[in-house]
């Protein structure tokens, strides 16, 4: 076993064939904010994320490249005539203005407003020699009505990768502060997020590998805050582990069971364990399309509360088409059990998301997304009930071209619909239902 470090991959002797599609965007995923409010509101693009050099170096030169797109990442920036760098810390800021006016925005139960909205973000990316990046992400907001207050959301992100050996290893720690319309509690909602994450790989021999994974997820809302009009959002904590075993069965197709455990805590209602129990395969059937897909059962059982216990499928996967250079198709779909926001209830979610990419002409992109997903909310106490069932539809168009080297400006649409049963309704309207148009266009410049 050699020290702890970054091995070049010429340094290596026998490098394994197996690659695990989940360590693909293993450090991206794990510095996610997580369970965050889905906000109602169109994103800003994102600048791609800067992984540590070393999670970089590992995922380009693994042998088997088990999926066609290549991770959405920042390349690492050249070790010589850095305007931005003290000592050994290199900086690279990116900056985004966007300006949108949306219809259907609820800034309360049943309360359904128009606003402009402008928002302005002066983000930074620092990297640390080979290791560790950090990236810091605020954003202020700008409401055009008094039904909204203005807000400044906060986003830190710390990574850290190596190899060790045969080992694989990925850290971070991330923090996010929100207050902004969302779609579950139907108003705009003050949270603050907390997830800490460890994954390793380990390879066994050229066709055996596991993974092992702990993530920690704290998730507060501001029961003080003016914002937080709707009563009963309750805290959660956290804590899982999932663990797989990989075998490469062929150069490009691979498969493995997993097994994981959950502790959970909502905050005034019952404590909850879960087990899971799965199996994965992933396929790169052609230098153009690849396929990945896991599933299987999770069970819990709660600690208090005489709510019987619940066992229920999950699963997750995506496919990836690339039929031209410049032509991209990707599907995803999941469903996961978690807690909701809500005292005393859990929520299943099932959702279906689709992706289509295209240059059109030099560098003028079109992105067109859609996505449908359910939810059903489910009493975790026997006492309590839970009558609500959400379907929510999504559609988004983004125009997109450089200006002039390294910034980008971009003009968008979305739509989003949700029908929820919430109070008994069940026509379609509600005071947790919407019906939202936005329309917009933003500026960024990226280092």
């Amino acid at each position: 076993m050699t020290a702890p470090g970054f091995l070049l991959p010429e340094n290596r002797s026998s490098p394994p064939s197996t690659y695990p599609w989940k360590t693909t965007l293993l450090c991206i995923v794990a510095s996610a904010p997580g369970a965050m409010a889905q906000s109602v509101l169109a994103p800003p693009p994102a600048a791609p994320p800067l992984v540590p050099a070393a999670v970089e170096a590992y995922q380009t030169n693994q042998p088997v490249q088990m999926q066609v797109f290549s991770p959405s990442a920042m390349g690492a920036p050249a070790p010589l005539n850095q305007p931005f760098q003290l000592g050994p810390f290199v900086f690279r800021p990116n900056i985004l203005y966007q300006f949108m006016y949306g219809n259907g925005i609820q800034s309360s139960p049943g309360a359904a407003q128009n606003t402009i909205v402008q928002q302005f973000s002066p983000a930074v990316v620092i990297q640390e020699g080979l290791h560790w990046t950090l990236n810091y992400t605020p954003l202020f907001t700008f409401y055009s009505t008094s039904a909204f207050q203005n807000t400044v959301n906060q986003n830190v992100q710390l990574q850290w990768g190596t190899t060790w050996g045969d080992w694989f290893l990925t850290a971070a720690q991330s923090y996010a502060y929100s207050d902004q319309p969302d779609a579950e509690t139907a108003g705009q909602t003050e949270q603050q997020t907390y997830v800490t994450t460890f994954n390793g790989t380990y390879h066994i021999n050229e066709k055996l590998s596991t993974d092992i994974g702990f993530n920690q997820t704290f998730n507060d809302y501001g029961q003080n805050s003016s914002t937080n009009l709707t009563l009963g959002l309750s805290n959660s904590r956290s804590w899982s582990t999932m663990n797989w075993l990989n075998d490469q069965f062929w150069p490009r197709f691979n498969g493995g069971i997993g097994v994981g455990f959950g502790y959970n805590q909502q905050q005034g209602s019952p404590d909850f364990l879960d087990q899971q129990l799965q199996a994965q395969v992933s396929w790169r059937a052609t230098d153009k399309f690849s396929f990945q897909l896991n599933g299987g059962l999770q069970a819990q059982q709660y600690l208090s509360g005489g709510a019987s216990g619940l066992v229920t499928p999950i699963f997750g996967g995506g496919l990836q088409y690339q039929p031209f250079d410049q032509t991209r198709f990707s599907v995803n779909a999941n469903r996961t059990v978690a807690s909701s926001a809500y005292v005393n209830q859990v929520v299943e979610t099932t959702s279906v998301t689709g992706d289509f990419n295209q240059r059109l002409f030099g560098a003028v992109f079109l992105d067109l997304s859609g996505g449908y997903s359910w939810g059903d909310y489910i009493s975790s106490a026997a006492d309590s009930s839970a009558a609500r069932n959400d379907d929510t539809y999504t559609f988004s168009s983004r125009l997109s071209c450089p200006f002039p080297k390294r910034g980008t400006v971009s003009i968008f649409y979305q739509y989003s619909k949700n029908v929820s049963t919430q109070n008994g309704f069940t026509t379609g309207s509600s005071a947790f239902g919407y019906s939202s148009n936005q329309v917009g266009f933003s500026l960024s410049y990226t280092y």
